[in-house]
């Protein structure tokens, strides 16, 4: 009855499946549901705006200028995430059994977050980028508890050891297993 589902199948699948045995389940289901749609859809906002707003400050543009290119830019973008499940739903990336969603998720979650990681951390202990002073100096700023100055070893070589790590496993499980 239940599947091992996770990501997209948890939430598609079993969930589903999962409502329809309780009881009023089709209620829950729907609110479930109507709830997800309604986090989903601030989370759109919040982040498009975000986009426009940095674009407008960067560039210097109109609030409408902005908005059409972002709106471009994210219509190019997003389309390989949705011709991934019907035109290109036989091209698989990374091997058999894989999507296009796979290989977006590969280069984030395998790459980009990790190697940014890797330069935020280096670019605020290092003396070659903000140094660790000013680093020190911005996150005290303010009343509260105060950034242990003791983690400067910890976040200079341990954390950039370990994030390198990370991202030489992610190589390793998807190429040499």
């Amino acid at each position: 009855m239940w599947s091992r589902a996770r990501g997209r199948g948890l939430i598609f699948v079993s969930l589903p499946n999962m409502f329809m045995h309780m009881s009023g389940g089709r209620i829950w289901g729907t609110l479930f549901f109507l709830f997800m749609s309604f986090a989903a859809l601030s989370t759109v906002v919040a982040v498009f705006e975000h986009l426009i707003a940095n674009t407008m400050d960067r560039l210097e543009w109109s609030r409408t200028k902005s908005t059409l290119f972002n709106f471009v830019a994210l219509l190019i973008l997003s389309t390989p995430c949705a011709l991934g499940f019907n035109v290109w739903s036989s091209f698989a990336p990374l091997g058999e059994g894989t999507i296009v969603l796979d290989l977006e998720d590969f280069i984030l979650s395998n790459n980009l977050l990790p190697l940014g990681a890797t330069v935020y951390l280096l670019f605020c202990c290092s003396r070659y980028g903000w140094g660790w002073d000013n680093f020190i100096k911005e996150a005290d700023t303010g009343a509260g508890v105060k950034f242990p100055k003791g983690l400067r070893f910890y976040l200079t070589w341990i954390v950039p050891l370990i994030m390198i790590g990370v991202f030489t496993m992610g190589y390793y499980e998807k190429f040499f297993k």
